[in-house]
């Protein structure tokens, strides 16, 4: 272990996540669920996922697409968050129709009509190698999720929690081991659990993502991205985040759960990477510019939101849902 280091309408499935204490009313909370946990129509090819596939992110990006070809929906952005203050954004773009946004349409048909945005735990996957219970992380993505929804231009924006899965979450981890683990479902925004199944297989066992965020986007039958709100952005179906359990996770100190989940929801809110950040040579220490939640690499415990980020966040989320 390292010290630092699914244009086609998805049908409703119903799928019961275990009931927990997010709500008293656990009939209406399974209610919640059956409506908001869909399925991709996709005849999923795995052979082509599989076949002789390396520790490269573009080519995984391309084997994924042409694996779920046909179903609607395509991988097409990949942004990973790196221990050593290195982390980056990868554009699926061979079709030379590059996106430069992308985010959620409030009532899209596709994702149920909702206006809310619904995120969901892998309820399994939860406990770190490093001894940290499924109790505690669950906990610091949750301290995550809220200190987002408590950003106050969010008023119009509802963060649903959906609660923690009684099976083993994950889209992209179900397509990299052929359904082996993980799971053919989805919601708006899934912290898919601590692994390192996706990360080893995409980036190559010991590289130096803490954790990423793959966004899936609405397809029309050229394979383009929908735009069906004319925002001049990307339509996205969902977000599915990971985090890379082959580091030392923590819980206030190095390397902190709380702070990559912060991070990584950022992305699954819209965010993209920000600021400047470096390292001098003869000291070491890091330099910001600003530092910020999404900066690209983490620099140590950061709970809060700054100026940037809430900025940021308002960008995307002020006029919801009226934009």
């Amino acid at each position: 272990m390292k010290n630092l280091k699914p244009i086609l309408l998805a049908f409703m499935v119903t799928l019961l996540f275990a009931c927990n204490k997010d709500s008293d009313n656990t009939d209406n909370l399974s209610n919640e669920f059956d409506k908001r946990i869909n399925r991709s129509l996709a005849d999923i090819d795995v052979n082509i996922i599989n076949s002789g596939r390396g520790a490269d992110v573009e080519s995984w990006m391309a084997a994924i697409n042409e694996s779920i070809s046909g179903s609607g929906i395509e991988l097409g952005v990949v942004e990973y968050y790196g221990a050593d203050g290195a982390g980056n954004t990868v554009f699926f773009n061979n079709r030379g129709n590059k996106q430069l946004g992308h985010d959620f349409v409030p009532g899209d048909i596709r994702r149920g009509g909702f206006t809310d945005i619904a995120y969901a735990r892998d309820g399994t996957e939860g406990a770190t190698s490093s001894g940290l219970t499924q109790a505690q992380t669950d906990g610091a993505i949750l301290n995550a999720m809220t200190t987002w929804d408590n950003v106050t231009c969010s008023s119009g924006l509802v963060l649903n929690n959906l609660g923690s899965s009684p099976f083993d979450l994950g889209y992209v981890e179900a397509l990299v081991t052929g359904g082996a683990h993980g799971a053919f479902v989805f919601t708006d925004l899934m912290h898919s659990g601590f692994n390192t199944t996706v990360t080893d297989a995409i980036f190559g066992p010991g590289s130096n993502v803490l954790g990423v965020t793959f966004t899936f986007w609405w397809i029309d039958g050229s394979g383009d991205p929908t735009d069906i709100d004319n925002n001049g952005k990307a339509d996205v179906a969902f977000r599915d985040i990971y985090y890379n359990d082959s580091f030392f996770w923590a819980i206030g100190s190095n390397i902190d759960v709380e702070t990559v989940a912060l991070h990584e929801a950022g992305h699954g809110l819209s965010q993209g990477h920000f600021g400047k950040l470096f390292r001098s040579n003869g000291n070491g220490k890091f330099h910001f510019a600003p530092r910020a939640v999404m900066n690209a690499g983490y620099t140590g415990v950061q709970t809060t939101i700054g100026a940037t980020d809430n900025a940021g966040h308002c960008s995307n989320w002020g006029q919801w849902p009226n934009n």
